[in-house]
């Protein structure tokens, strides 16, 4: 049975620093499993968040080799051991303790989106298009693995002015829903600063679920921005007709 050198990082906020371990190597172990050896064996202190350990849950985000990752979905047999397989907390977010960030930024951004909203009376019929536009969004567990990815929040720091590609995802599953009925172009535009967004597509790139982020969410809403508040001519037909949010 081999082994692997795991290199964890140890700390809070304000001091820590890495810290090696030496962790045998199981058929079919996840980086999980090995902090839960660490923690059984070796160092019963560590802080590590988990639930389900089925990535459904999102709890276990962590940054496995400098990539933002499930811990319960990283394989170690799929990671070099010729080196030590580094295990550092997700960069966008304060450290509370070890691995455990404080994500509770993202839950005040939540706070600020309106729910759903359809008309008084609506006739609650939908057709199978419609909802497949929307189901793909309803997939996110908040892991908040593109938020710590998502160079606006994690090398510009503008948390306060900036929803992230997380929210954006919510935003998307409402505004194209087909019963919904409140626009949140203005919000998109003045509170959670989509137009910060470049479409890298980094946040893509990391989502455990597979969720097309950037193509399905954040460039049809960027549109709906523009849409609303810089195009002359879609800005004379809605006050003419008084057209209600677009579907």
């Amino acid at each position: 049975m081999a082994d692997a050198i795991l290199e964890v990082f140890r700390g809070n906020q304000e001091v820590g620093g890495a810290k090696q371990y030496t962790v045998p190597i199981t058929p079919g172990m996840v980086v999980l499993d090995a902090l839960h050896y660490i923690q059984a064996h070796l160092e019963p202190d560590l802080a590590v968040r988990w639930n389900c350990k089925a990535g459904k849950c999102g709890s276990c985000s962590a940054e496995v080799n400098g990539k933002p990752r499930l811990t319960c979905k990283t394989r170690m047999d799929a990671l070099p051991t010729d080196k030590p397989i580094t295990v550092y907390p997700m960069k966008s977010f304060p450290v509370i303790k070890d691995l455990v960030t404080d994500v509770s930024w993202n839950y005040r951004v939540n706070r600020k989106i309106p729910p759903f909203t359809p008309k008084p009376g609506t006739d609650w019929k939908m057709y199978q298009e419609d909802m497949d536009r929307v189901q793909e969004f309803r997939k996110c567990i908040e892991c908040f693995l593109c938020q710590n990815v998502c160079h606006v929040v994690r090398d510009h720091h503008k948390k306060e002015e900036f929803g992230g590609p997380r929210f954006f995802v919510r935003v998307a599953s409402l505004e194209m829903h087909p019963l919904d009925n409140v626009s949140r172009a203005k919000l998109l535009k003045d509170e959670l600063g989509i137009g910060y967004c470049n479409i890298t597509k980094c946040c893509t790139e990391v989502c455990p679920e597979e969720i097309k982020i950037t193509d399905n969410a954040i460039i049809p809403l960027k549109e709906r921005v523009v849409d609303e508040f810089y195009d002359p001519i879609m800005k004379l037909v809605r006050k003419i007709r008084g057209a209600p949010k677009a579907g």
